[in-house]
């Protein structure tokens, strides 16, 4: 039959009747019925829609093994956060979760308890310290914790290999047998996500800023429960109400307490005076 803008939806919802897994289909014949509305709604111009498949082709190339930039589209547009809302079915008193970023890497440095991320030494000094437990408050103990961040500059290690160390600003931590733990590191900075891509062409041609306000990422997880992906943001950083990623949540914010002692700082290796912040991180447990 003759393919037009009458009759094109149906043909395209059609040709995946008979997609084995219900799932995929569903989420195909959605797709199209969306995406085909879409189009008709903002009826683009070829010039327009052979753009639009530059931006997303130059996305693709812009991906690699230390930066992926779709994620950091969906970031931007919002979609991130909007699946961890729909997914979003924890109990209240477990720790809110956020977006993975673009910048995550699994095999992060394993570290012993105590150790700093900041291989450089060339921001303000800080501790992190904190408990992993369940909703009832029982401790975790062994829960695993993969920690990054950016530099206080703004930079994670891949983004300057020249510059910084491999892993630095990561770690993977073991919380103790009373679920504790505590790593050294710098305060982390505001940053601009990366605007060298479409992404931040995209930014730049709205209007919009591109920055993060501080934050230190955290995925943890314990036998029996859920894990988490989450962020710790610094009290009183900027963009806090105005992340490009719209990743803040006000459970979230940490205060970053000033701690001038210097017998308490050379007992945790740092230079006096410095930040401390105290949290824990709660687990959901799985449901059967």
């Amino acid at each position: 039959m003759d393919f037009t803008a009458e009759t094109a939806t149906k043909a395209v919802v059609d040709s995946f009747a008979h997609t084995p897994d219900p799932r995929l289909r569903e989420l195909l014949t959605s797709l199209v019925r969306h995406l085909h509305g879409f189009v008709r709604e903002v009826e683009p111009t070829r010039a327009e829609w052979e753009r639009a498949i530059a931006f997303l082709t130059d996305a693709g190339h812009r991906c690699d093994d230390t930066r992926q930039e779709f994620i950091l589209l969906s970031d931007v547009l919002g979609v991130s956060m909007l699946v961890e809302a729909i997914n979003d079915h924890k109990e209240p008193a477990a720790t809110d979760s956020t977006v993975l970023g673009p910048f995550h890497m699994v095999e992060s440095p394993a570290r012993a308890l105590g150790d700093t991320i900041d291989l450089v030494g060339a921001g303000e000094p800080c501790l992190i310290s904190g408990r992993v437990v369940s909703v009832d408050g029982t401790a975790l103990p062994g829960a695993t914790l993969d920690v990054w961040q950016a530099d206080d500059r703004g930079f994670y290690d891949v983004q300057q290999p020249r510059e910084q160390p491999p892993g630095n600003g990561r770690g993977l931590f073991t919380a103790d047998a009373e679920g504790r733990f505590r790593f050294r590191s710098c305060v982390p900075s505001p940053y601009p996500i990366p605007t060298d891509g479409p992404v931040g062409t995209l930014l730049e041609a709205t209007g919009r800023h591109p920055y993060r306000p501080a934050h230190i990422h955290f995925i943890v997880s314990a036998p029996g429960h859920l894990p988490v992906t989450t962020h710790i943001f610094v009290a009183g950083s900027d963009y806090l109400e105005s992340d490009a990623v719209f990743a803040v949540r006000k459970s979230l914010v940490q205060e970053f307490t000033e701690v001038d002692d210097p017998a308490r700082a050379a007992a945790s290796g740092l230079a006096n005076p410095f930040r401390l912040a105290l949290f824990d991180i709660v687990l959901q447990p799985v449901t059967a």
